[in-house]
């Protein structure tokens, strides 16, 4: 019966990732922590001149070959209102190595100010790059494999294969984003929207009848970052995402408290929808953050497996925090 009900859970896994309607891409919890996948107009709205991230999420390790995920990020902002970004991530997950790399490069404009003083941003941004998915046929299994009362012999291979067992397509989206860069103000907002993969290439492994497509993502992000004391912040964020037939939707907030002159202490809460309950906590010591966040399932995947799911991420910032931007203080998590 357990083995039966890992099967189940496994052919559901696929079918979420796989379907050509399906939501495919990898979702992150510690999302603000990887911008140019929220919205490539993020590339360079920080305080600092430079940024560099990685995060790394491993998700339903109760089943074989679980999905691991890791994020890879950069970018600078510039006097002259351009902005420039990057990003990769590889994901792998099941018993045929199933392997989705994105890569990506990102320029942003940021030169629409208004206000008393121009504080209040808005920033448009351009990202091209490169979707390269693959699996193993050496680790596919057919049914011409089969034998009476052997079943499966050790050492055999299938000729049961799919059309290609790899793609490497051209990969653009675009976003918008607004932030308030005011001084000495007890309430600041950010938000914003993009679309990821607005070319629409085709699934390598899904042909039958006609071709599949990688949906668009759409993504509209927002939050505020609210001064309770000299000494302390709140930030509520909301994130919504549309892929395909599927949706995410996810509110929550944390707590960030000055411990000294140069260590930051964070805690939150989130809630995805439909899906989990995930706990934050982070760090920010200098120019150093780390971040630690564990998605504890609440929907019907945890009655077969252990389908929580952890993250880790690393960021950090340095140059002259009011590089070609102003003032910002940008959201943590």
């Amino acid at each position: 019966m357990k083995r039966n009900s890992r099967l189940l859970l496994t052919l559901l896994l696929l079918c979420r990732c796989f379907a050509g309607e399906a939501q495919v891409d990898p979702h992150f919890s510690q999302y603000y922590v990887y911008p140019m996948w929220v919205n490539p107009s993020l590339a360079g709205t920080m305080e600092g001149s430079y940024r560099v991230a990685a995060i790394y999420r491993n998700q339903w390790a109760g089943i074989t070959n679980p999905f691991s995920t890791v994020g890879l990020s950069a970018d600078v902002a510039t006097n002259k209102d351009i902005n420039f970004g990057a990003s990769l991530f590889n994901q792998t997950a099941g018993s045929v190595g199933y392997q989705y790399f994105n890569g990506t490069v990102s320029v942003a404009y940021s030169g629409i100010k208004f206000g008393t003083q121009g504080e209040q941003h808005i920033a448009f941004a351009l990202q091209g790059g490169m979707i390269s998915r693959r699996i193993d046929p050496s680790k596919l299994q057919g049914g011409d494999q089969w034998q009476a009362f052997i079943g499966l012999p050790p050492g055999s291979s299938t000729n049961d294969l799919p059309a290609k067992t790899s793609s490497a397509v051209f990969d653009a989206g675009a976003g918008v984003s607004y932030y308030d860069g005011s001084k000495n103000k007890q309430v600041n907002f950010f938000g914003g929207i993009a679309a990821a993969h607005i070319t629409q290439p085709d699934d390598p492994f899904f042909t039958i009848g006609k071709k599949e497509k990688l949906p668009v993502r759409y993504t509209v992000h927002g939050g505020a970052r609210i001064v309770l004391s000299d000494a302390a912040w709140f930030v509520p964020n909301a994130l919504y995402l549309h892929q395909g037939s599927s949706s995410e939707t996810m509110l929550g907030g944390y707590l960030q408290f000055a411990a000294n002159e140069t260590t930051d202490v964070m805690a939150g809460l989130n809630y995805r929808f439909g899906d989990a309950v995930v706990p934050y906590a982070g760090i920010l010591f200098g120019n150093l953050m780390v971040g630690l966040s564990y998605d504890v399932n609440a929907s019907s995947l945890s009655n077969y497996t252990s389908a929580n799911s952890f993250e880790v991420s690393i960021t950090f910032m340095g140059g002259d925090k009011n590089a070609g931007n102003g003032y910002i203080k940008c959201p943590r998590f």
